[in-house]
């Protein structure tokens, strides 16, 4: 009977415990050195890959637990990582954040205007292609191609890297596995794919997957992506393509672990 009871208050304890370690937290978000609120900055916990954003009051309010990190962004602004305190949680307390506006330096842009001359033969050769360029084929779900030259495949650079272990995609996919499962959760949250697909910069992409600009350039060019799409792809284009990436080389390294 006394284990009965020591369990019950065991299993009480503990559940109290984890209430108390995870929930919701609220922030408003300031630019800094005013109390002018912020709209439509966005937030990422990092932890849970889950995404929101400030309303027009620059309040936000998101799911998160003890010592999960959320990450602030917003065009202009240097970003932040804010850690997730049990305070946080267990009072329920608005915190305010202040966010510091970057120092910009504008490029010189050149902007050249087209002269059609009315001829349709003509004129649709003095228009530019370009080639970053993704189409589905129907039938086949979550598959995506680029369009343009791409010789060899997708499939075969992830081939090589399968039976090249000293392959740049072996290596970086199987050195962050649990940073590419997250790739799921990130496709499946609107508000991240909302995130990336109005920004260039691959910051958040950076962030979630724990990989410096060159890492990620490199994982898109071994995928055998054109510069023009690298160069030129949103964030939730260049996630789509290391998606699919990835799952190929998934397959593919399941076939071969089958064979051995």
């Amino acid at each position: 009977m006394k284990k009965l009871i020591f369990l019950f208050t065991f299993v009480l304890v503990s559940a109290h415990s984890i209430a108390q370690e995870q929930g919701t937290v609220k922030g408003k978000i300031v630019r800094a050195g005013s109390i002018s609120p912020m709209e439509n900055v966005n937030i990422v916990n990092l932890s849970q890959v889950i995404g929101t954003a400030t309303n027009n009051k620059g309040e936000f309010e998101i799911r998160a637990k003890v010592n999960d990190t959320l990450h602030l962004s917003y065009l202009g602004y240097k970003s932040i990582k804010v850690r997730v305190t049990s305070d946080w949680i267990k009072f329920r307390a608005s915190t305010t954040i202040e966010m510091t506006e970057l120092a910009l330096a504008l490029e010189k842009v050149v902007v050249t205007q087209l002269k059609l001359t009315g001829y349709l033969e003509i004129d649709i050769k003095l228009v530019p292609l370009t080639k970053n360029i993704r189409y589905s084929i129907s039938g086949l779900p979550n598959t995506g191609y680029e369009g343009g030259q791409r010789s060899p495949g997708a499939v075969t650079k992830v081939l090589g890297a399968i039976f090249n272990p000293v392959d740049f995609l072996h290596n970086m996919f199987g050195k962050v596995p649990s940073e590419m499962r997250k790739l799921k959760k990130m496709k499946k949250d609107d508000q991240i794919r909302n995130l990336l697909a109005s920004r260039f910069d691959r910051e958040t992409l950076m962030v979630l997957l724990q990989v410096n600009r060159v890492d990620l350039d490199l994982i898109i060019s071994e995928c055998n992506y054109s510069k023009d799409f690298i160069n030129t792809a949103n964030d939730l284009q260049i996630l789509d393509a290391i998606s699919e990436c990835y799952e190929e080389y998934k397959v593919l390294s399941r076939n071969r672990k089958k064979r051995l």
